[in-house]
């Protein structure tokens, strides 16, 4: 009894060193996660045909990188990149209750099949509905919105335009180099709104996730053909903040889908997101 019970101890013994030494050997052989240099990047491939800027920051190191800096320190109307402060001075002010807050449609046909339905605050982000967006910035008002741009510098924060209007091709414009600082602040936690409040406009943020990564992000187009894409991207620990903006070659309101097909291009060739 006493040296079955001595080896089935030793047994357990060599089973567990094996199991250590596996776990080892298997870490070895994991590949080094290499960060990308950002400043050795080169996009002019995807900027051929039209004017633009491109804009990555590694946010571990500080170091950035800027295609066309003089372009990226003009300010633009931020189109519907504006949904994400829109979203979380409407959260902080408690217009909404959280991304699960519905308003209904009117019944007016706004163009697109998509817009005409009852949206969550939540779907409204996802599909950039615009009167969504307008009507909780009525509800907001001009003081409280006022009030929230000046807290977080946002752009030039001029409302002047009409409070349901403001941010489309009109008072309001902001430079990429601030979307990026704004950002930034946004992923940091470090704007002046509510812990919870700028954890559920990241969470809306969130675009696709592939086993490395996560990407976040939101587009504006605007009725002269700019486009933007603005966000981040989460990959293996790291995270990196971008802005594109540029001129669309293919017409109308068609910008912010075709600076976000520039960006992920971009982000794939470097290996930040799944190609």
């Amino acid at each position: 009894m006493k040296k079955s019970t001595i080896m089935t101890g030793l047994i357990l013994l060599l089973s567990m060193l094996v199991g250590i030494v596996a776990a080892v050997s298997a870490r070895q052989q994991e590949p080094k996660v290499i960060p990308l240099d950002v400043t050795a990047i080169k996009v002019d491939e995807f900027f051929p045909r039209q004017e633009g800027t491109f804009i990555l920051k590694d946010m571990q190191t500080g170091k950035m990188f800027v295609y066309n800096p003089a372009r990226a320190n003009v300010r633009q109307s931020p189109c519907s990149t504006f949904k994400i402060m829109n979203s979380l001075i409407g959260l902080q002010t408690k217009v909404v209750q959280d991304e699960y807050d519905v308003k209904r449609w009117d019944g007016t046909d706004r163009g697109l099949a998509v817009w005409n339905r009852d949206h969550t605050l939540g779907s409204a982000m996802r599909y950039s509905v615009v009167w969504y967006y307008q009507a909780m910035a009525r509800d907001i008002g001009a003081e409280r919105m006022q009030y929230w741009l000046d807290q977080c510098s946002y752009g030039n924060r001029d409302i002047s335009g009409g409070i349901d209007q403001f941010w489309l091709n009109s008072s309001l414009t902001i430079s990429p180099l601030e979307q990026v600082e704004f950002l930034e602040q946004l992923y940091a936690g470090t704007l002046p709104f509510d812990k919870d409040v700028m954890k559920t406009v990241k969470r809306m943020m969130l675009l696709e996730e592939g086993d490395t990564y996560a990407l976040y992000g939101k587009t504006g187009s605007s009725k002269d053909n700019l486009g933007w894409f603005v966000g981040f991207v989460n990959v293996k620990g790291r995270t990196y903040l971008y802005a594109t903006q540029l001129d669309s070659p293919q017409g109308n309101k068609t910008g912010g889908a075709f600076a976000k097909k520039v960006t992920l291009d971009i982000l794939k060739k470097y290996g930040l997101i799944d190609k």
